[in-house]
């Protein structure tokens, strides 16, 4: 079928107009932020002027805006297979990390590794490291090659920290395989999502997961800087005081109490005010998610991906570029990602024609597909934008070299 063919009998094809996109442009970077829900501006406009304008701090219980944590939570639930009361919507991805890292020593006394890949996320080791830092190194981080994980778990380790979808490759783990592993050495399974929620189907309640974190900017289109979220399963969530104990994870906040007292169940993840700008908008995208069928958006990222990885192997060989996420794209997230020397300023060159990925160093240029809003005529597009970037060595110029802050 040609993309026009399999974008007339596309299922999700209706979920594009409910996004606002430029007009000509190609966007393929939803995997870094994703696009804005035209009904996010409407719902953050009324959060301030009626909720905030009028309703003022009455809204905290009108507008429940107190409750936003854990009812957005549920709903991101609902996407990655967890149990009414297990995902709370709070804070960083990086807090959270350190939330689940700190709870998983905690439950596991006797054991004092934190064990990961190397090549994580970067805020996934950072933190792992902080606290062997805070902890005099009473805690240990310890990075091994990412084949040699499984291999390295023993009677040691505590917590088996990794990302289920690669950030830079794509390359999807089995995660009921490994949290199966890592608990019959005795360690809690913690997953990061960022790269899953919303892009690929998630069961953390079939795979047993301990922990899980992500990230609500991504493909769950909640804005720039939108809240995380925080997994942890209901059989845990009792049997830790977590490390980091605020206000709105005490049992009785209103009460002021001088001693924390930690709030049963999940909410006792919790730390500060809830942002709620940030929140609002996060839901909107939420809810647009679930109307959406995973099955099909698993069928279409594939389809998506298999088509741009077609289109790309003649220019693979031409021009030298390298497939940096598996062949199969049974064994990939909704991204393929490709090595070149020169890929920042590729990049750079494909941005300028209006096709955006983005670059992770040192080498990698990304494209991720989003299967609510991206088009096989687009994907197909893009590949002949790279094309006619490489033969007229549009990348090689001064400033497409000059790296910015963010790539």
């Amino acid at each position: 079928m040609t993309p026009q063919e399999l974008d007339a009998a596309d299922a999700l094809a209706h979920f594009r107009d409910r996004f606002a996109l430029p007009e000509g442009l190609i966007y393929l970077d939803g995997n870094s932020l994703g696009a804005l829900p035209k009904a996010a501006e409407a719902r953050v406009l009324e959060t301030v002027r009626s909720e905030w304008g009028g309703g003022l701090i009455t809204s905290w219980n009108k507008a429940d805006w107190v409750g936003m944590p854990q009812r957005i939570g549920d709903k991101i639930g609902r996407l990655i297979g967890a149990r009414p009361g297990e995902v709370v919507a709070c804070d960083s991805t990086s807090i959270n990390v350190f939330k689940a890292l700190t709870a998983a020593i905690a439950l596991q006394p006797g054991r004092n590794v934190i064990l990961s890949e190397s090549g994580n996320f970067p805020t996934d080791i950072y933190i792992m490291q902080g606290i062997e830092a805070l902890t005099g190194r009473e805690v240990r981080a310890q990075m091994v090659q990412p084949d040699e994980v499984e291999g390295a778990i023993d009677d040691s380790v505590a917590a088996v920290m990794l990302t289920q979808v690669h950030y830079k490759t794509g390359k999807m783990r089995d995660m009921a395989r490994v949290t199966e592993l890592a608990q019959d050495h005795g360690a809690l399974m913690i997953w990061d999502l960022s790269h899953s929620a919303g892009a690929i189907p998630v069961d953390l309640a079939a795979a047993n997961a301990d922990f899980a974190v992500g990230c609500g900017y991504k493909y769950l289109n909640g804005g720039p800087g939108a809240p995380g979220f925080l997994y942890v399963a209901e059989r845990h969530q009792n049997a830790v005081t977590p490390a980091l104990t605020g206000w709105f994870g005490h049992a009785a906040p209103f009460a002021f109490e001088d001693c924390y007292e930690p709030a049963p169940g999940i909410a006792r993840f919790l730390i500060g005010t809830p942002p709620v700008l940030g929140m609002a908008a996060l839901e909107v995208g939420v809810d647009l998610f679930l109307e959406a069928d995973m099955a099909a958006v698993r069928a279409k990222s594939i389809s998506l991906s298999q088509l741009f990885s077609e289109r790309m192997a003649p220019l693979a060989e031409r021009w030298g570029f390298a497939l940096a996420s598996p062949a199969d794209p049974t064994e990939r997230g909704s991204q393929v990602s490709y090595r070149h020397p020169e890929g920042y300023a590729i990049m750079q060159a494909l941005i300028a024609r209006g096709v955006i990925g983005d670059f992770r160093a040192p080498d990698i240029l990304r494209f991720g597909f989003t299967p609510l809003y991206t088009t096989h005529a687009e994907v197909a597009a893009a590949a002949g934008h790279i094309d006619a970037v490489m033969a007229a060595r549009e990348w090689d110029r001064p400033e497409y070299k000059v790296r910015s802050a963010v790539t």
